[in-house]
């Protein structure tokens, strides 16, 4: 897709902007950057006006600014000159007299600092209105997380294929990353969870020096990354050993509350509605109380993004819109069962993205 896709983001954020009163929006979350004008770095921000688009940056991105930006100014501050200073100099230059700030992304420190070297402007805080737009994802986000999706499948597959009693969940997530790069991806797109029998009750386990073999089932939790920083999330817990009648029973009641949630998404539909589908199964099957967590998130340049399928969002669902659906019951001393695949919301419903098998029997390593 042409590059005239990030002045199409910024000219909808340009109107939100307007909503504000502020003459211009200062934005410091550096995926709000990218976002906004393809750029790749870090340590950089953007300012963006009706009549102003700067990035401010460093000597380091001198020449990937040139190559990555399209239709941005770029002021390159002096080794010596403090960020602020730099914003200080592009507001005076353009005649601002509001200037607005992602207040959700700035602490208390960094708004003192801004006080103190803006005194000419009016600070206007302005809340997630970038995450906002980055809810709905263009057709090339879309294809970059299928992209995404597709590094993470391969890659589990490569690591499925060479499990054994002796390989550690450390060794089996270097494994894992490595895999996914040998199909395209940068990078993991975040530390892959792998965790064996008991340890599996932990939602955010470490991988450690644990065997395989130690235990008869595994969690894995992984994603990969594309070269222009989508991401993937997928979770499945696979049988290593014998067939233990409680990890197919619950199991199976995990798999059952995805499913009903997966069916409930659809254009108008309700966060917390799709929450309750899945929960509910599992509260009926008697253990709602282990399922602690939300159902699921957005994704996108970040692991972690709005919109979230909890039972207090009420937010409606859109097309466009991608979300992992990923429902689990964790049990203390024994282990859990998560199962996550990744969703996009349709005109007509909905698509799931992620193809690895999840039926009960399909997760059984023989």
């Amino acid at each position: 897709m042409p590059k005239k896709r990030f002045a199409i983001r910024r000219n909808k954020l340009l109107r939100e902007i307007k909503k504000s009163g502020a003459d211009a929006l200062l934005v410091s979350g550096i995926k709000n950057v990218t976002y906004l004008t393809g750029f790749s770095g870090d340590s950089s921000y953007l300012i963006l006006g009706p009549k102003l688009a700067v990035i401010i940056s460093d000597s380091r991105y001198t020449t990937q600014i040139e190559e990555e930006c399209n239709g941005i100014d770029v002021l390159i501050r002096k080794r010596d000159q403090p960020m602020l200073e730099s914003v200080s100099e592009v507001t005076k230059k353009a005649k601002l007299k509001k200037l607005g700030f992602e207040s959700h992304l700035t602490s208390y420190r960094q708004w003192e600092q801004l006080q103190s070297e803006i005194k000419h402007l009016e600070l206007v805080g302005i809340e997630g209105s970038v995450e906002s737009l980055r809810k709905i994802k263009d057709a090339h986000e879309i294809q970059q997380t299928r992209e995404a999706v597709y590094q993470a499948e391969k890659g589990f597959a490569l690591l499925k294929a060479s499990l054994h009693s002796e390989m550690t969940e450390l060794q089996a997530a270097h494994e894992l990353e490595h895999a996914m790069r040998k199909f395209g991806g940068e990078k993991a797109a975040f530390d892959p969870i792998v965790a064996v029998g008991p340890r599996a009750a932990l939602p955010h386990a470490r991988p450690t020096h644990q065997t395989i073999g130690s235990s008869d089932f595994i969690l894995i939790d992984w994603g990969s990354q594309t070269s222009e920083g989508y991401k993937s999330d997928l979770t499945r817990d696979l049988t290593t050993g014998k067939i233990l009648p409680k990890l197919e029973k619950i199991y199976k009641v995990v798999l059952k509350a995805q499913l009903q949630a997966i069916k409930a998404i659809r254009p108008g539909a309700i966060c917390s509605a799709v929450d309750a589908s899945a929960r509910s199964v599992i509260e009926k099957a008697g253990y709602g109380k282990y399922f602690g967590h939300g159902l699921g998130h957005g994704i996108g340049l970040d692991i972690h993004e709005e919109t979230r399928l909890s039972a207090v969002s009420h937010e409606v669902l859109k097309p466009g819109m991608i979300i992992t659906v990923e429902p689990g019951i964790y049990l203390p001393g024994w282990g859990g069962v998560r199962i996550e695949d990744d969703v996009l919301v349709t005109r007509d419903g909905h698509e799931v993205l992620s193809s690895v098998p999840k039926q009960f029997e399909e997760s059984v390593i023989r």
